[in-house]
């Protein structure tokens, strides 16, 4: 067997089983177009734990509109770790199957929203690759798991759409609910998926102890913000503080939220599921291997001239070494 075709496999095979999810937008406008813009800001995201020498690091690139730049190569990419030039020895651009949880609430201030939710989450679907698996969680003061995970997804779109809403919010204590079932999944890449206004009156867990589960989930968070047009004005502060929230925990997990109205949700449910769908992956194998247990840290840099004021790249930006 020639050389290179065993290379290629081992790669392939090393980066479903080891490479988390991060992907890039779709735009439905076509060829992208390249827009000038201010210096980027890079969304700060969790660790990535390697058991091996060779180091996978997904990336999403954009335009400041947020259309994919796809057609990239290996040598548009300067990487280094903890300030160190390394060579990438592994380059893809794939679309790997995923394991989602889907979080609905239907909490009383969703009453009016839910018809839009429910179709936004039915434009999420439609792009689902055939190996994709899905779970539903639905929270209002308590979460509960109504459907494990299945492939069917037509089963859980229906269920989301007879789904009612009343009573108060426990958004933190769906989400480690979801990581839990998480554990459960059949593929590396997994992501959480919330269709929510954010606000959370109810959950017995903290924050803090969120944000330490996440880490060690290893998944990505993206948000549906389900938000009224004079949002800020007529709804309580738990509930004016939900865009913060939702765009904290996404941030802290390496995804994204999407702040956006209900005319909108159904396009953003569709970009989402694009957005899912596609990454870059870039390998390498540190220049000093180190199995001391520590934080590496990643930084990644566009080779092409100006890029840095005309692209914004998001990539996990460090990792953990294995112990001795």
């Amino acid at each position: 067997m020639p050389q290179g075709f065993t290379q290629a496999a081992e790669f392939a095979l090393l980066a479903y089983l080891c490479t988390p999810a991060l992907a890039f937008q779709q735009s439905p406008a076509g060829p992208i177009e390249i827009i000038p813009r201010t210096t980027p800001k890079r969304v700060d995201s969790p660790v990535l734990r390697v058991d091996s020498s060779l180091v996978l690091i997904p990336v999403r690139v954009t335009t400041a509109g947020g259309a994919s730049v796809t057609g990239l190569n290996k040598d548009d990419f300067v990487l280094f770790e903890d300030g160190v030039r390394q060579t990438i020895t592994h380059f893809s651009q794939d679309d790997a199957p995923i394991s989602a949880g889907v979080l609905l609430d239907v909490s009383g201030s969703m009453r009016n929203k839910m018809q839009k939710a429910s179709q936004a989450a039915t434009e999420f679907f439609k792009f689902a690759n055939p190996e994709d698996e899905f779970f539903l969680v639905e929270f209002n003061a308590r979460p509960r798991l109504v459907d494990p995970f299945t492939r069917e997804w037509t089963g859980i779109a229906a269920d989301i759409a007879v789904a009612k809403a009343s009573g108060m919010t426990a958004l933190l204590d769906a989400i480690h609910l979801a990581l839990a079932q998480m554990r459960h999944a059949r593929h590396p890449r997994k992501a959480l998926v919330v269709i929510s206004d954010g606000g959370d009156n109810f959950s017995r867990r903290s924050m803090r102890e969120l944000k330490e589960t996440l880490i060690e989930a290893d998944v990505q968070v993206y948000s549906l913000g389900v938000f009224d047009r004079d949002y800020s004005v007529k709804h309580p502060l738990e509930e004016r503080k939900g865009p913060g929230l939702l765009d904290q925990v996404a941030l802290d997990t390496g995804g994204r939220t999407y702040p956006v109205s209900l005319d909108a949700l159904p396009e953003i449910g569709e970009q989402m599921a694009r957005e899912l769908r596609n990454q870059y992956v870039l390998g390498y194998s540190p220049a000093a291997p180190a199995s001391d247990g520590k934080y590496h840290r990643v930084d990644l840099k566009l080779a092409m001239p100006d890029a840095g004021s005309r692209l914004r790249t998001y990539y996990r930006q460090g990792y953990y070494a294995p112990g001795q």
